[in-house]
């Protein structure tokens, strides 16, 4: 009996695969596809994410394979733009959008470099129980067609918003959030971009980001109701909303599409439980948001540090103890930007309060980085829009008009 099979080898399995094969265990990695592959990715990891990736000593090769860093953004709220430094975190001062065709491979080989197992093309067809505890899974070599049984003290679904693990556990949905957008991004050749840029409106959302190969991201947001405008032309719909943007659509017309226009309208938010006897969620398998904050990778790399705690509990006995506190770790980091996240999906745009208070954050690019840090999880986001620190900023009278300004 291994210790522990994970169910999905991108990037929150990878990694909870690799910390925990070096760790001695006996692990298991098995996944649909086969790698390379890509996968709908909004591309970003944030400061945090790049800094656990560091730690886990695969950002060297991800640099080495040409991906480039990110250490200024521009975001552009109305006429307001806050310009300034990525935060620090950990001594990386950067930001990453690498192609998900090498991030999940870099992963993937070094968890299979430090001892793990790895199963390519294999489908996971049911859980395999005693009584109520899950005991292993029954997987299917899709190249061979054959069926078998692998057995383990644990099994970690990290296997996507539509785990399979999740189902088959019945694992319970909670504070559940509808799509509220539809997401679609591209890739652009001769498209300048110095910094990230991220711009948005009544109705909208726009991001630019360097990605490998000379490339540059282009992310749009759009209301859910428009998905059959985005169905009948992804391309128009998508420059359709990069012309709105600054320059981001002369730009982008300016330079030449590299692959087709992805889009999705899976973009529903919800809290899922993260375990049960002999079973555990990580990733997106266990906790999902709208993309459209970028968080998505960096939570999948913190979830699998989580994940690796708790292992060591749950194997050592501690089993009610390990499920509560990766509950109350994994919610508790993530139930404020859940919220903020779910506001940004409803794509209001900037009302005037707001406006002034993106002025006042632009005029000073230190307090530009600490709101960089605060959304994207490097710091307590709670913290920087906490009313004294607001009220620093834009007085008492622009507070008093934001707190009006805020969907009841």
């Amino acid at each position: 009996m291994r210790d522990v099979i994970v169910v999905g080898a991108r990037v929150a399995g990878s990694a909870l695969a690799l910390r925990l094969a070096r760790r001695g265990l006996d692990v298991l990695l098995v996944d649909r596809s086969h790698f390379p592959s890509d996968t709908l990715s909004t591309h970003q990891m944030q400061v945090a994410g790049v800094a656990r990736l560091a730690g886990l000593g695969v950002l060297d090769r991800l640099r080495a394979a040409g991906t480039p860093p990110t250490r200024r953004i521009l975001f552009h709220a109305g006429r307001a733009v806050v310009d300034a430094p990525v935060p620090t975190v950990d001594g990386v001062d950067f930001m990453i959008s690498p192609r998900r065709t090498l991030l999940d491979s870099v992963l993937l080989d070094a968890a299979r470099e430090a001892g793990a197992e790895v199963c390519e093309g294999t489908n996971v067809e049911a859980l395999l129980r005693e009584g109520a505890r899950v005991t292993g899974v029954r997987v299917l070599d899709r190249g061979t067609g054959r069926e078998h049984d692998e057995h383990a003290r644990l099994v970690v679904g990290a296997d996507g918003r539509r785990s399979t693990v999740a189902r088959l556990a019945e694992a319970r949905d909670y504070d559940g959030r509808a799509a509220a957008t539809v997401a679609s991004y591209t890739y652009w050749a001769d498209f300048p971009a110095e910094a990230g840029e991220v711009h948005g409106g009544d109705g909208w959302a726009a991001a630019a980001w360097p990605t490998n190969d000379g490339l540059t991201m282009t992310y749009v947001a759009r209301p859910i109701g428009e998905f059959d405008v985005v169905r009948r032309d992804p391309e128009a719909a998508l420059l359709e909303v990069l012309d709105r943007a600054g320059t981001l659509g002369k730009r982008a017309r300016e330079a030449r599409r590299s692959g087709p226009v992805r889009s999705t309208d899976d973009t529903g938010a919800t809290f899922r439980q993260p375990g049960g006897p002999g079973w555990l969620l990580a990733g997106d398998a266990g906790l999902v948001i709208d993309p459209i904050t970028g968080l998505g990778m960096s939570h999948a790399l913190r979830d699998a540090e989580l994940a690796d705690r708790a292992v060591a509990e749950l194997l050592g006995g501690s089993e009610r103890r390990a499920l509560r506190d990766y509950r109350k770790a994994r919610d508790g980091e993530t139930r404020t930007i859940y919220g903020f996240t779910a506001g940004v999906a409803a794509l209001r745009g900037t009302r005037p309060a707001e406006e002034r208070l993106f002025e006042a954050i632009g005029s000073d690019p230190g307090v530009g980085t600490t709101f960089f840090a605060a959304i994207s999880g490097a710091e307590p986001l709670n913290g920087f829009f906490a009313p004294p620190n607001l009220v620093r900023l834009v007085g008492v009278r622009g507070f008093l008009a934001l707190a009006r300004s805020r969907p009841r």
